[in-house]
């Protein structure tokens, strides 16, 4: 069960990954970076299973982060497509140092 739980994991993080590098709508890009922290999230439930109850509390932690950035992430999405009227992060260089 553990090696399954694993292997779907690793699955899920690459095609976070993928989506991270190979789109360029910044909403897409957005849910792909959720979709890695739900990869992390189940790699840690499935260890704690063996390990302890720790792997449970660092899910807590990393969906707290996770609801964070979701508030943040959103908000920064919705004032750039306001400005550029796009989400393609090729039209702007706001975030840009």
């Amino acid at each position: 069960m553990l090696f399954e739980s694993l292997v779907v994991s690793a699955a899920l993080f690459a095609v976070g990954v993928a989506g991270v590098l190979l789109r360029r709508n910044a909403i897409v890009m957005f849910m792909c970076i959720e979709l890695m922290l739900n990869a992390v999230n189940l790699s840690f439930v499935a260890i704690s299973r063996y390990a302890g109850i720790e792997g449970q509390l660092f899910v807590i932690f990393v969906m707290t982060v996770a609801a964070a950035e979701a508030a943040v992430g959103l908000a920064i999405i919705i004032s750039i497509f306001r400005h550029y009227e796009s989400v393609d992060v090729r039209n702007f260089r706001l975030l840009r140092w």
